[in-house]
């Protein structure tokens, strides 16, 4: 049996250190170039061979244990926001618009916890390590990228383990559940085209925008009468853009949007959907729309079996079972969703928050922050599954 929380407990200082670290130097997806040399330089230091996976940014790392088994991958994301830090702390960013205000410092601060500990336990591992540093997790655009790059290959990834800070629960609480935990996502494009015309004199136009209006409004119809009550859907409408000025009539309407559900079946079923709505809209109001379905992510899906055995197993261990909490099923996105398409998988979360310090404000949020004790609970919790799969499968 590996206790990896007592020896995660042993680096605490060290986790600090690299989370604040990566916290001043935060870079934007598919940018992370000063943050993917650092992350190698840490990693060659602990033995950690460093794979060409391919990509400009991102880092893969391979620990081959003393006897031969399968490979088990640790997963977390890089990449920063376009947010102006106003979290007060001490080490700041100092790459200003930019800011890590999802928490990825703290969940690559945890995986380089993971690989020290992993290092040192490079005798009681049975099979082989990856450790995969992945870029742009905020454009849903890392994962789907690796993949196709062949990072779940070479050697084969047998199975994969991902988990994300949330600061609605103390450090020390570990969450999961069973089943769909995040959405499938899409983005959603439409352009309204019709014929401009007088403000005064809109019978000589052909009006995109009351068009787009009415299609808005008709979209929620798809959730609202089209759909199981008891079907999670969500169609929204982020961003409307048409004409200039006050009494002219524009050419065109353009409108972006998102849709998420947790049943990735419905999820190809809504195009179909939107486009017969959008377009007998637009008919109805003598104008024509362009419509662009945009597919980004699976929903996230934990096996029953799987959650078990995290629950049983290396969640137990760190956590103790009176600290493990089931999950809401969240409408958000997460490109991880790509690796369990392809190889078996789970994903977790680990408590963040501390309204005592002042830690309560969620991602996206500028004054967002994370207890750096929870990186404790994140690196022990990395390395534990780890060894524990590995020894599961090594019988």
């Amino acid at each position: 049996m590996y206790h990896m929380r007592k020896e995660a407990e042993d680096i605490r200082s060290q986790l600090a250190t690299w989370r604040e670290t990566l916290h001043r130097h935060p870079e934007l997806s598919f940018k992370e170039f000063w943050t993917t040399e650092y992350l190698k330089k840490e990693l060659a230091a602990m033995g950690i061979e460093i794979v060409d996976w391919g990509g400009e940014t991102g880092v893969v790392g391979l620990l081959h244990g003393s006897r031969p088994g399968k490979c088990v991958a640790l997963r977390a994301d890089i990449d920063a926001l376009p947010i102006e830090e106003k979290s007060g702390v001490p080490f700041t960013s100092e790459n200003q618009g930019v800011m890590h205000a999802c928490g990825h410092d703290s969940h690559m601060a945890a995986l380089l916890g993971a690989a020290r500990l992993l290092a040192e336990h490079k005798n009681d591992l049975k099979g082989t390590v990856k450790f995969i540093f992945q870029p742009a997790e905020e454009i849903f655009s890392g994962a789907p990228l690796m993949v196709k790059k062949g990072v779940l290959e070479n050697p084969h990834v047998d199975f994969i383990f991902g988990q994300h800070n949330i600061c609605e629960y103390p450090a020390g609480k570990g969450l999961i559940s069973s089943g769909s935990i995040m959405a499938c996502s899409a983005f959603i494009s439409i352009t309204v085209h019709g014929k401009g015309g007088h403000g005064a004199v809109p019978h000589l136009a052909h009006d995109p925008v009351v068009a787009a209006a009415a299609i808005v409004s008709s979209l929620q119809s798809i959730v609202s009468r089209e759909m199981r009550p008891t079907d999670a859907v969500v169609v929204t409408i982020g961003s409307i853009h048409g004409g200039t000025v006050a009494n002219v009539i524009p050419d065109t309407v353009t409108m972006q949007g998102t849709v998420r559900c947790f049943d990735l079946e419905l999820f190809n079923e809504i195009e179909d959907r939107l486009r017969r709505v959008i377009d007998n809209t637009a008919a109805a109001y003598r104008v024509k729309a362009d419509f662009e379905y945009n597919k980004l992510v699976p929903n996230v899906n934990n096996p029953p079996e799987l959650t078990e055995w995290m629950r049983q197993g290396p969640m137990k261990e760190v956590y103790g079972e009176e600290n493990i909490l089931p999950c809401t099923p969240s409408m958000g996105g997460e490109d991880f969703a790509c690796y369990m398409a392809e190889t078996p998988g789970i994903f977790a979360w680990f408590g963040s928050g501390n309204p005592d310090k002042g830690i309560k404000f969620s991602w996206h949020n500028p004054a967002f922050n994370v207890d750096n004790e929870s990186l404790v609970y994140g690196a022990a919790l990395y390395a534990q599954v780890a060894l524990d799969w590995l020894a599961k499968e090594a019988g």
